[in-house]
């Protein structure tokens, strides 16, 4: 595709119809970010999707933290089945698609010229007589050929392509879109470290969400590994006070390393979550991905005894602290947080390359009558009516 000018487009300002990808059980999360955040009117949720109307300028949305990528709808596609000739169909299609207008929107976007190079990246729910690759090749190639743009396929592996296209297929209908910023927004920048399991940032932010974060308010990470849940938390309320601690020292240098490229305030520190250095009744908010002998190995303390973690945490809860954490086996947690004198809640499931850890939400025994979701937190009134709908049950535990 050539550029037609040597001014990039200016970015227009009238409302668009987006929709954001996040992880399955997110869905009500993202919408109620969504509508606090952006003033958004969500139209529709289906599976790892949320359709919205975006107000104002498409740059504005490039924001969000709990969505996993964003996305400009161009076509949906109908007729398709699970049989091979769907994949001619689907790219006849393609190769009629009037993908101008989003292509101009995304250079004006970006403030640069049109894209020499495209990739495509498929999903489909059912079983098909086709894979994924096939799906991708499908599309590419007929809209690379609209734009005089260079296809770059995925199937030998992870592409670099300066535009990228979305396709999911549910039943017999498939959704065509392109992907608004130059890469998935789940994709920080700042995440120069990694561990072994460490969390996928949209879902630390969503996890944090839910704690309720106020300015002003000590969030506490016992598990921070390469530190992104305290890096989130702060991302979304700059002025809240972010701990995270890690037996492992390794961890700990990773975490600094990636709040400094975040240039995120919270502080890190080497300790044991089952013999924490803090005085009783401090921390407001805990927000944290334990290990629980899943892909890391538990350290220190909680190795010899899981329940020394909840009795810590019950030890440093200040007054009407609000607790979120993922656990796998729910009702071995349930007992071992009943017996520290805390009580729980399911808040939901999600689909975690192939994991489905389950979220709860943990507070002192006394506050269980408590409005689940802090009403003046960030996006508490959002969260807490987005909870109540059928989106929020999309992920639940069954």
């Amino acid at each position: 595709m050539t550029e037609r000018s040597a001014r990039p487009p200016r970015e227009r300002a009238d409302p668009a119809t987006l929709f954001a990808r996040c992880l399955h059980g997110l869905e009500w999360v993202v919408a109620a970010e969504l509508r606090a955040r952006l003033g958004a009117h969500v139209v529709a949720t289906s599976h790892r999707e949320v359709h919205f109307r975006l107000p104002g300028a498409l740059a504005a949305a490039l924001g969000l933290r709990t969505a996993d990528d964003l996305f400009l709808p161009v076509a949906s596609v109908s007729g398709l089945d699970h049989t091979r000739a769907s994949l001619e169909r689907l790219g006849d299609a393609a190769g009629t698609l009037d993908v101008r207008d989003a292509i101009e929107r995304v250079r004006a976007l970006r403030g640069g010229a049109g894209p020499p190079t495209l990739d495509v990246t498929a999903s489909f729910l059912g079983r098909r007589n086709y894979n994924r690759y096939d799906v991708e090749d499908a599309v590419g190639h007929p809209i690379a050929r609209r734009l005089g743009a260079a296809y770059l396929s995925r199937r030998a592996g992870r592409v670099d392509a300066s535009v990228s296209w979305r396709v999911h297929l549910v039943d017999d209908r498939a959704l065509v879109g392109l992907r608004l910023a130059t890469r998935p927004l789940h994709r920080r920048a700042y995440k120069e470290r990694s561990r072994v399991g460490t969390l996928h940032p949209p879902l630390a932010a969503a996890l944090a969400l839910l704690t309720g974060l106020r300015p002003g308010h000590l969030l506490l990470d016992p598990f921070c590994g390469a530190g992104t849940m305290p890096i989130e938390a702060t991302a979304l309320q700059p002025d809240l006070v972010g701990v995270g601690a890690d037996v492992a020292e390794p961890a700990v240098r990773a975490a600094r390393a990636n709040a400094r490229a975040a240039r995120a305030p919270p502080r890190f520190l080497v300790a044991d979550a089952g013999a924490l250095p803090l005085a009783g009744r401090v921390v407001d908010r805990v927000a944290s991905n334990p290990p629980w002998r899943r892909q890391v190995a538990v350290e220190g303390a909680v190795a010899r005894d899981e329940r020394r973690a909840w009795r810590e945490l019950a030890r440093v809860a200040g007054p009407a602290a609000r607790m979120v954490l993922l656990v796998d086996d729910v009702e071995t947690h349930e007992r071992l947080v009943h017996d520290a004198g805390l009580a729980s809640r399911v808040l939901g499931q999600v689909s975690l390359f192939g994991r489905h850890p389950t979220v709860v939400l943990v507070r002192p025994a006394e506050d269980e009558p408590v409005g689940l979701f802090d009403a003046d937190g960030l996006y508490g009134r959002e969260l807490a009516a987005a909870f109540g709908t059928g989106t929020s049950q999309a992920g639940s535990a069954r």
